[in-house]
């Protein structure tokens, strides 16, 4: 919606031109979609997770719900774990497993665990996972090409 003012009467000059008040949006626009498109680049790089080396394998991806957060556990090449990147001891995992979450947890328990460590020690976090009351584990591995 645009206003025109014009001179009205004897008194005006012809040919002046007549102020436009219309609001020109588009370099609001255009401010709008580089900010779009920086948030959409920068996004998936604020997800953070820990360095391993996954195992190779050809199973099918996970499903998971839309909203679903899961508990994620790493194990690093050098034998340390992490609860959602804090570290921890393996004899506190299962104490600090139910002080996270508490008990009945029924939800996915994701376990990264980097391909150079000791299948020992990969049974060590398992165990003690099971031992805190936690039944359902996922062992996340990477995509054969």
């Amino acid at each position: 919606m645009g206003l025109i003012l014009g001179s009205g009467g004897k008194g005006g000059r012809r040919g002046r031109r007549a102020l436009n008040a219309e609001i020109n949006v588009t370099p609001f626009v255009d401010v709008m979609l580089v900010l779009l498109i920086v948030f959409m680049v920068t996004a998936p790089l604020l997800i953070r997770g820990e360095e391993v080396n996954l195992p190779k394998t050809t199973s099918a991806p996970l499903k998971s719900e839309a909203n679903d957060a899961p508990l994620t556990l790493w194990v690093r090449a050098d034998g340390t774990v992490l609860v959602q990147q804090t570290e921890i001891q393996t004899a506190d995992l299962a104490s600090q497993l139910t002080a996270v979450i508490g008990e009945g947890y029924d939800k996915q328990i994701y376990l990264y665990a980097d391909q150079d460590v000791p299948y020992g020690r990969v049974m060590e976090v398992t165990a003690e996972v099971r031992r805190a009351g936690y039944t359902r584990m996922s062992f996340i591995t990477e995509q054969k090409k």
